[in-house]
């Protein structure tokens, strides 16, 4: 599932999230990217990053991200998405999340796109 553009880079992430494959979702991050799940917290390289996701996957639920913006210059390109997730809790109640992203990805030597850097949030400020 390699990304040929990083517009499409949102529609991947919400593939992956989608598949429930861990594997699919760390197949969008380079080795060292930094991973940004909520506010204030930072997951670096793989290892961290997988248990992020992993954390973020135990939601379930069905994830929708588009992309509303990118810029590119040569192999760099920053994009904000916008994302809503619909699940419910462990008591099954209903919980909808729902923000814009900042994120950065980079052209690979095959010509596909990996994160660099992805905040899931945007910022650092508090939701809401």
């Amino acid at each position: 599932m390699a990304v040929r553009t990083p517009e499409a880079m949102n529609q991947a992430f919400a593939d992956a999230y989608n598949s429930g494959q861990i594997d699919q979702l760390m197949a969008l991050y380079e080795p060292d990217a930094v991973f940004a799940p909520q506010p204030g917290a930072r997951a670096r390289g793989s290892a961290q990053i997988r248990s992020a996701l992993e954390g973020l996957l135990s939601l379930g639920g069905k994830l929708i991200s588009i992309n509303r913006y990118c810029m590119q210059s040569d192999e760099i390109a920053m994009l904000q998405g916008e994302w809503s997730l619909s699940t419910t809790t462990p008591d099954g109640q209903p919980l909808a999340l729902s923000s814009r992203t900042a994120e950065v990805v980079r052209r690979q030597p095959d010509g596909s796109w990996l994160y660099v850097i992805d905040h899931a949030f945007g910022s650092d400020d508090p939701p809401g």
